[in-house]
């Protein structure tokens, strides 16, 4: 399937899924809670992306430094990236796909998918 059809389908479902979560745990919780949990994940993902996306920059410095090519921590950071903007935007679920970017284990294993996936059509530096 193209990129385009899958960008298509998340663009339309996702934002639907979402409002049908926020109507059901508004109508099981409350909407106080939710609200509350709403604004817990962004505040606990915010400090997640930042200590995390820190601790990526100095990594690749320091491979930088060393004279290394820093693409799997560049990797890294981009997906860091993505979860932040995950977190930041309103739902339960782009926030449990963004707090799962955020597990090291996660973000390798996407890597390693990734160049696998692409190292058929293109040249992957490891």
């Amino acid at each position: 399937m193209r990129i385009r059809t899958w960008l298509f389908l998340a663009f339309v479902f996702v934002p639907i899924a979402e409002i049908a979560l926020f109507i059901y745990v508004g109508s099981v919780i409350g909407i106080g809670p939710t609200l509350v949990i709403v604004i817990a994940t962004a505040f606990a993902g915010s400090w997640l992306v930042t200590r995390q996306g820190r601790q990526t920059w100095v990594r690749i410095r320091d491979e930088i430094v060393m004279g290394q090519q820093p693409t799997a921590q560049l990797v890294h950071g981009a997906m860091i990236l993505v979860a932040g903007a995950l977190l930041l935007t309103p739902g339960f679920l782009t926030d449990v796909a963004g707090f799962l970017l955020l597990v090291p284990a996660v973000r390798e294993g996407l890597r390693g998918w990734f160049v696998a996936r692409l190292a058929s059509r293109w040249v992957v530096v490891r």
